[in-house]
Formats: structure tokens, C-alpha cells, sequence
């Protein structure tokens, strides 16, 4: 990690990739309006129908990417599994179901549970903060459990307890590149050789009026029109207003060193950046972060060589332009196949980054690329062997992560 002087300003970036040996992803779960098998979501991408629709909204409704109502029940008898879960947000309960899965899937749970588990979230425990606030305003009081299920380690922790591990366990928020920091922490340990199994991931359940609320008060939200084919237009770069939709949901990559033979993809190589801010939620016209995450990851790899680009794509008119300038610079002549999964789903906040890594490695495994419908189309390679994942958050924190079949 460097630290880079440009005009008034200091910004870090990395400068040459850290992985000494690839990373192996032996599992991927997850739950979000795509379903909550891995065949489901497959299904579901192949199709050109986005899974958003309207949501009451203080006397109004707005678009939203929700849960199933069969996987919603899902949810709810997950919560009645044990007494203490009936107290729990959202948040944990759809970590705690992917984490479940993931678990299994990777067989770790006939192994020693020594692995290590990081999860974030960018707004953590909403609907439950703002029901004890709301409380709080009314009678000056709070609920005993009001603390303890509205924290930040809220969520790792309950996965800590359900799963029965014994490994570091670790919580952040990096806003909406946090499920891809949380997989960079996972990789910096096995890569120390701290830990040879590690959990990563993140969970998302922003679909509150306070948190819609605030993202109307940035004026990035889709307008609630009728008869709108495609409310989030990610990627559509003449787009003329923003059309950001919240999504809800969870996704986890179950990580181990080496080449494993179960290994689903490949991790070969990561970057990440910041840089200086000229606004609270700014990012500059050619996502200088962006540029450096992803020739960070990049290192020994020829930019001619990548098949696909996974774009964060927000659905903002400069998220989604800025990146694709950030791209056009990094990769020049020979620009990679483009696609996002915004515009189906919705933006899930710090779970966005490792629903894309699942998009990724299931456009590896089956060789096919998955194109934005009412995007210009685009040719897509003859075979599928390198496919990079982008995403961001306020503050310019850009992580870019590198995978292989």
C-alpha cells in the first residue's frame, strides 16, 4: 500500500498484488429476490424480467427488490428456531440462512470449526433501530434487548453462535463495498496463515422508511411511475435521471488457501483504493479509485486477457458513468464484456459485492454471459476465463476482486 499526492490531496492505493498463492471459493449461498438456491438464481438471470415491485411508502409506494414470499416465511420460521431469534433484525436472520447453507455446501461443518467469519452490513440492524428509536421518542425508554440486537457485531456474532465456530470473528460496514472488504479481510488472513477456512459476506435489510428516506433525500431513487419496463436502468449510460431501487438480501463465499479440488472459482487477484472526496458521497468523474483497484488486481494478468466486468452500476447517472470511464481507461481498445445485476435485483447495499462475485462465478461455471436487456448488445467472448467484480461505497473505498475458472 502506497499513499499517492495529487494536487492538494493524499489518497492510498495499493501497487502490487498481495496474493502469493489463489484463493479457493468452495461454497456460495445466498437469499434475495433471485431465490435462495443457486439453481434458482441461475434460472432467474437467464430470464430478461427484473424482480422489483412497489412497496407501500408513507402514503405512497416505491420500487423494491424483496424477498419471495416463500423465502420471507423462510425467514420467519428461521426466527422461531430458537427463542432468542424471535429478537433478532432481518439482517442476521437472512445472514444466519445463507450462512446455514454455505456451511454445508462447503462441508465444513463435519470438519474442526476453526474457521474464521467476517460479515458486514452497511446500515446493520435498520428496522429494528428505527422501531426502538421510535420507542425511545414516544416514552423515553427502550427495550432490555435494544443494545445488544441493534450493534454492529450483532451479525457475526449470532453466526458465531449458530454455527458453533471457534475462529476470529469480525463485523464492519464500508458502506457498499463492504461484502467485497469483507472478502479482502478473509484472503489477508489465509494468506497470513492465521486461518485456513474463512466465512465472508454480507446482509442487507434496508427496505425501512428511514433508510428509502434518505436515499429520496439524495435524490438517486427511481421515481414510482406505472408502466416502467425496467425502474433501475444500471448501466444505461444516456439514462437522464437516477434510478437507484434498494434491494434486500444476503450472499456468503466460504474461502481456503490453495487450489482446492471442490473449489468453485478461483480468487487470483484484488485491489482496493480511496480517494479524496470533494463531496460526502462523491466519486470523481473517472473513479480514480477504481482505476487503481482494478490495475491492483490486475498485477501479472493482462487487461486483454479479462472476459467479463461485473460493474457496481448503482443506477446513478455518475456511478454509472464514472465507472465506465474509470473502465475505458484501464482496459482502452479492448473493453471487456459489461453486465450488472442492479437493474434486476435492486442495489442490497454491503450484500451487492458478493451477489455480484455469485453472478461471476456462475457466468464461469456455465460459460455464458449475462446481458442488461436494454443495453446496446455486446459480443460476447468464446469462452469464460477471467471475470473481475467492481463495487464502491460513500467515501470512494473501491475494491476490485479477480476471478478465475
Amino acid at each position: 500500500m502506497v499513499w499517492r499526492y495529487e494536487g492538494k490531496n493524499f489518497y492510498f492505493c495499493g501497487e502490487f498484488n498481495m496474493l502469493n498463492q489463489p484463493i479457493s471459493i468452495t461454497a456460495l449461498a445466498s437469499i434475495s429476490p433471485l431465490g435462495c438456491s443457486l439453481g434458482d438464481v441461475w434460472e432467474q438471470y437467464l430470464t430478461n424480467k427484473h424482480l422489483l415491485s412497489k412497496m407501500p411508502y408513507q402514503k405512497q409506494s416505491v420500487w423494491a427488490g424483496r424477498l419471495s414470499s416463500q423465502d420471507n416465511q423462510r425467514i420467519i420460521s428461521l426466527s422461531g428456531h430458537e427463542p432468542k431469534y424471535q429478537h433478532l433484525d432481518r439482517t442476521v436472520l437472512f445472514a444466519l440462512f445463507a450462512a446455514r447453507r454455505a456451511v454445508e455446501m462447503a462441508n465444513w461443518k463435519e470438519v474442526r470449526k476453526e474457521y474464521g467469519i467476517n460479515i458486514g452490513s452497511s446500515r446493520g440492524a435498520t428496522a429494528l433501530f428505527e422501531q426502538h428509536h421510535a420507542q425511545f421518542l414516544e416514552d423515553g425508554k427502550t427495550a432490555v434487548l435494544a443494545s445488544p440486537t441493534t450493534t454492529l457485531g450483532n451479525i457475526s456474532s449470532w453466526l458465531a453462535h449458530d454455527l458453533q465456530t471457534h475462529g476470529p470473528t469480525i463485523s464492519h460496514s464500508i458502506t457498499c463495498s463492504t461484502a467485497l472488504h469483507a472478502l479482502l479481510n478473509g484472503v489477508a488472513w489465509l494468506q497470513s496463515g492465521l486461518a485456513q477456512q474463512f466465512l465472508v459476506g454480507g446482509s442487507e435489510a434496508p427496505l425501512t422508511p428511514f433508510t428509502i428516506a434518505q436515499m429520496q433525500a439524495l435524490k438517486i431513487y427511481a421515481k414510482p411511475q406505472n408502466g416502467v419496463p425496467f425502474p433501475c436502468r444500471a448501466l444505461d449510460l444516456e439514462k437522464s435521471t437516477n434510478t437507484m431501487v434498494l434491494g434486500e438480501g444476503a450472499a456468503m463465499a466460504c474461502l481456503e488457501v490453495g487450489q482446492v479440488t471442490n473449489r468453485m472459482a478461483s480468487i487470483v487477484g484484488i485491489g482496493y483504493a480511496t480517494e479524496p472526496l470533494r463531496h460526502n458521497v462523491s466519486i470523481s468523474a473517472d473513479a480514480q479509485c477504481f482505476q487503481d483497484s482494478m490495475k491492483m488486481a490486475l498485477k501479472g494478468i493482462s487487461p486483454g486477457e479479462i472476459d467479463v466486468i461485473v460493474m457496481h452500476a448503482p443506477g446513478t447517472i455518475k456511478g454509472d458513468v464514472s465507472e465506465m470511464h474509470a473502465i475505458e481507461k484501464v482496459f482502452c481498445n479492448k473493453i471487456p464484456f459489461l453486465t450488472t445485476n442492479k437493474w434486476k435485483v435492486g442495489h442490497t447495499f454491503g450484500t451487492s459485492g458478493m451477489l455480484s462475485v455469485e453472478l461471476a462465478v456462475l457466468m464461469l461455471q456455465h460459460q455464458k454471459t449475462i446481458h442488461v436487456p436494454y443495453t446496446k448488445p455486446q459480443e460476447p467472448p468464446t469462452s469464460l476465463n477471467y471475470v473481475m467484480v467492481n463495487a464502491v461505497g460513500f467515501g470512494g473505498n473501491a475494491v476490485s476482486v479477480l476471478l478465475s475458472k
